[in-house]
């Protein structure tokens, strides 16, 4: 198995992650994959407790709990994918996971054009159609100088 740099695993993670259900489900079905695998985790579902930070550098504090789902499950040659998820969608995590996997394989050029290409161009359709959203609602302030000195 090649070996994978850890920031293009985490950003492929991230994507599928944050990806819609249906949006993943829809492009792996275009895709036609159907690769044999065993279970290591059956999706599972369960709570993560989420941090934030104030302004982005304050001291960690608890935020809340969210729901995740998460698999790991073994290709026939030994690969080894994993898929956590938001929300309650099992398809998704192993969708997720079966992309993982793949994407530890020699089929990494067919998986990136089929899925995570489209994946990538539709958050970044989502991310502008948000920030359209919140710039319309933008208030402009200016202030005239007064003229005392």
């Amino acid at each position: 198995m090649k070996e994978i740099a850890q920031e293009a695993r985490r950003d492929w993670m991230s994507l599928l992650a944050r990806s819609t259900a249906a949006d993943l489900a829809r492009l792996w079905a275009e895709a036609g994959l159907a690769p044999a695998f065993d279970w290591l985790r059956r999706p599972e579902v369960g709570g993560v407790m989420m941090r934030g930070r104030q302004g982005g550098t304050g001291a960690p504090f608890n935020l809340g709990e969210i729901t995740v789902t998460r698999c790991a499950l073994k290709l026939a040659d030994g690969t080894v994918g994993h898929g956590y998820v938001q929300g309650r969608d099992k398809r998704h995590a192993e969708q997720a996971a079966l992309v993982d996997a793949l994407m530890q394989t020699g089929q990494v050029p067919a998986i990136e054009a089929a899925v995570l290409a489209p994946l990538r161009r539709a958050q970044a359709a989502r991310q502008s159609k948000r920030a359209a959203k919140a710039a319309a609602t933008k208030v402009e302030f200016f202030t005239l100088q007064r003229g005392e000195d």
